[in-house]
Parts: C-alpha cells; structure tokens; sequence
C-alpha cells in the first residue's frame, strides 16, 4: 500500500457506501476495525446530507483480534436488521477487516434474515471506489431483479447516479426532463433514491441509460444479456453529445423532439466577446467519462486546444488511450496527483479542467482550474441547480469553463498595467480612494542555491501574461545554470528568452 496525502479514490468498501447511501430501504454491514468510521464523513460532511450514512460497523479493535471476532459481526447483522427494518441487506469488509478472513458473506447466510442478504466481494488491494461501486450496483441487481411485464408506454431505467456524485442530482432531474420531451417515461432511476422493490422492477423498462459507466456498466451489460433491455452509449454532457444521445433514444422508439431554445451556449460561442479564448491549451484530467466529454467539448464547441489528458481509473485506460491518440496527445493513467502535477508543468496550459486535486495544483502554479469531475470538495455540491448533462448543462459548463478564464484575462491586464499610476504595487486598493497605505517592496528571494534574481529582472518577469510567466521563469533558471550565470538580470531575462525561441 501506499501513503499519500491525496487519493482521487477511496477503497472499495466507500464506493459500497455511495450505493448504499444513495438508496432507500437498503443498509449496509461492514466488517471494520474502529476508526474506519471516518466514511461517513465524506457525505455528511461533504456532500452536506442530512442523515449518516445506512451502515452498521462492527467496530472491532485490537483485543478482539485475539478472540473469535465472526461473533461481532453476526451480532451486528442481527442488531442492524432489528433496529432499521430494510428490505435487504448488503454485507462485505473493509480493506482492513478483509486481512482477517472471517467471510462476512458465510456468515450472514447462515444466520436466517427474512430478508435478502447480499455478500460483496470487493478485492480491497487490487481495486478501487468507483470498482466498489459498480460491483456493489451489479450485485443488487442480480440479486433483486425478477422478471416483470414491459410498461404499456416506452420506458427506461436511468442508472448509474450514486451518493458522493459529481452533479448526480442535478443531472438526473435535467435527464429526466430530456426523456419526458423525448416521450420517454422514466421507470426507474437506481441507485439513486431507488428501494430494493423498485430494484426489482427494473425489467419492466424498454432500455437503459447508462449515465454513468463507472458505477453502472457492468449492470448495465447484465441486464442486456438477461433481460433483452439495450442501453445507451452516449453520455449527454455537451451539446454535441446530447444530440448524439437523443438520436440514441430516438432509435429505440422516441418520438418527441426537445426543445433546445434555452441552450445559449452556440449564441456566445459565435461572437466576437469569445474570439478570445479560441485556440486556449488546456489540459484534462478525471474519471474517464467526464474527460472524454470533456474533451470533445473543449476541442469542438469551445475552440479550445487539447495539450494533455488522463483518468485515474484504470478500468477505462483503454478507452482514454484511444482517445489521447485521435486528440494528438500522450494519455497519463495515474493515481498518482504528483505525477499529474509534474505533467501540468511540463506542459503549461492556460488552463486545467480536472478534480479537487487540479484545483489546488492550478493554484499552486497559477493556472485557472475549473473543477469536471470526482472527486471534488464541498463548493462542488451547490445549492443552487447546476447539471452537467443535456442543454441546461451545457449551459452550466459554458460558464463554469468560461469563468476562471475571464478572470485570468483581468488578471493578464492588471500585469499589462501594473506600472500605471493607479496599478502599481505600492498603490494600494483603488476603492480605498487613495488612501490605502503603500506596501512594503517584496523582498528579493533566491530561487535555488545557485541562482538569484536581481529586482529589476522580477519586476520585468512580472510583465510577462500570467499563464507562461512560470515557464518563463523556469527556462530562465535553466539557462542560466547552463551559462554559469548566478545571477539573473534583465539581459540574462531576454537572452534566455531568445535561446528558446530558436
């Protein structure tokens, strides 16, 4: 295993309890040691829901490792079936409680519930969350599903939204209000706010949506096999993508037409206000299914240029790898957010489209970051109705995208004219009306053991645009360690300059 400050996932075992959490009338018995309780905190803390998450921990400790611990967990299924009264229960271990090998499957069978008791058998060092989450989905619903009669009018099942999702709430209403002016009635939507009864009624829709790949493909794929339900390809973030699904719907029977007056995103993207931001290098990295979207919204309705992208889920390496090529670029598959960070240097975008993680690297380096995918921090789970799917979302990313951009192009003006009168450094805040108190000049600062830059060669450093200022700084450096130079002045500053121009 390894230590890490960061993780984009979680263990199996939290993708478990995003299913879980997302249901009704489902709990969860989870085979762990005191302290793996920290879970919780992800959505009552994160997420901002207003009740803990269904599950009934074990809670071994260190004495009870000594003794027969199978005992603590019977007691636990038997206490959590009595006090909550779910439809079903799901039992698995933590990655922890896993190196024991009490079998929490073997033993909630032979207990007798009136009720279906589903094992998990989540490989804790091998795989991951979002893996957690798929399996978990899949064996509830091969559990659960029972063969049922289609609805008289066309139907589907929207599948794939869980707890701890990125915009999942908001993307199912913005979905279902697509499917409805497509003629489409929404049978059910699972695992989000779906009972195991509506589980197992799953059958009785015409087709799938398969909204989210990472928590719903495998499912998905059975249901096809087993229940001659086909599901959708097409993930409808982005407008191109949203057309490709509705023609998606379409051929399975769809008859309406949605209405797509409210999609302004093509108004601004044709006027001269947005001729700006053409030809911006970004770089993508996240799970695979909001990059991929990502990506032909960036290159194809937004003019942007594609300099990197990767996922950190290994199952969809593939899929990204394909992707990178047809793009240009070199696919980076990691978990690893110092790897991400050393790539973002190197290629030093204007801007970065990613998770929590980017957020705080585009910080570090200055670069504006807008946030496209898990996992993210609590700003991510607005108030406000923010989808990311059908023309609405569209809208919402538009904006998102947009945004930090317009405020780095402020930025950019602010150095343009930091020697003005009213922009220098020691003028302090105009809306202090003149009367700000004039800062103390920064002091100069070495920038390795070997290398220091004079004053004037910082402030003409600072003239150059924000987002390549870095670049500049680090080829500088560079330069002069080759030249043998230990101190950098403005000559030294454009001699570099026409170095790498060559």
């Amino acid at each position: 295993m390894k230590l890490t400050v960061w993780t984009y996932e979680g263990p199996p075992h939290v993708g478990a309890m995003r299913v879980a959490t997302a249901m009704k009338g489902l709990h969860y018995v989870l085979h762990a040691p005191q302290g793996d309780t920290y879970a919780d905190l992800l959505f009552t803390m994160i997420e901002r829901r207003n009740h803990r998450p269904p599950v009934t921990y074990t809670t071994f400790q260190a004495r009870d490792l000594g003794a027969d611990t199978a005992h603590l967990f019977k007691d636990a299924c038997r206490d959590a079936f009595t006090r909550f009264q779910p439809e079903a229960i799901i039992v698995g271990a933590s990655c922890t409680a896993e190196l024991i090998q009490d079998d929490p499957g073997g033993l909630a069978e032979t207990m007798g519930l009136p009720i279906p008791v589903i094992p998990l058998e989540l490989p804790s060092y091998q795989r991951k969350e979002n893996f957690g989450a798929d399996e978990t989905f899949f064996q509830i619903t091969r559990a659960l599903v029972k063969p049922v009669e289609r609805t008289a009018r066309l139907s589907c099942n929207i599948l794939g939204p869980t707890a701890l999702g990125f915009r999942h709430r908001d993307d199912i209403e913005e979905l279902s209000g697509l499917l409805f002016e497509l003629g489409v009635d929404v049978n059910v939507i699972a695992p989000f706010n779906a009972t195991p009864a509506d589980i197992a009624r799953l059958g009785a829709a015409h087709f799938n949506v398969m909204l989210y790949p990472e928590t719903c493909e495998t499912a998905c794929r059975w249901l096809e096999r087993e229940m001659g339900q086909p599901y959708t390809k097409t993930v409808p973030i982005g407008v191109g993508a949203t057309r490709d699904f509705i023609a998606e719907v379409q051929a399975f029977g769809a008859t309406g037409t949605p209405d797509d007056a409210r999609l302004r995103l093509p108004w601004y993207s044709a006027s001269v206000d947005s001729t700006y931001l053409t030809g911006k290098r970004v770089f993508l990295f996240g799970d695979a299914t909001h990059v991929k979207a990502a990506a032909r919204i960036a290159r194809d309705e937004m003019g942007f240029e594609v300099v990197g992208l990767g996922c950190y889920n290994r199952e969809f390496a593939r899929d990204i790898r394909a992707l990178a090529k047809e793009y240009g670029v070199e696919a980076l598959i990691t978990d690893d957010y110092l790897a991400v960070e050393r790539a973002i240097e190197t290629l030093a975008p204007e801007m970065i489209l990613g998770t929590q993680m980017e957020r705080h690297i585009g910080k570090r380096l200055g670069i504006p970051c807008a946030v496209i995918s898990a996992p993210v921090h609590v700003q991510d789970f607005p108030a406000r109705y923010s989808p990311q799917v059908g023309y609405e979302g569209a809208n919402v990313i538009f904006d998102t995208w947009v945004h930090p951009l317009v405020m780095g192009l402020e930025e950019h003006l602010l150095h343009m004219f930091r020697e003005d009168f009213e922009f220098h450094d020691d003028a302090g805040a105009s809306h202090h009306g003149g009367k700000a108190v004039a800062r103390a000049a920064e002091p100069e600062k070495p920038v390795s053991d070997v290398v220091t830059w004079l004053s004037e060669a910082e402030r003409e450093l600072k003239k150059i645009p924000f987002f390549v200022r870095g670049k500049a700084r680090k080829n500088t450096e560079k330069f002069a360690c080759e030249q043998g130079v230990t101190e950098i002045s403005v000559e030294t500053l454009y001699e570099a300059k026409a170095h790498y121009a060559r």
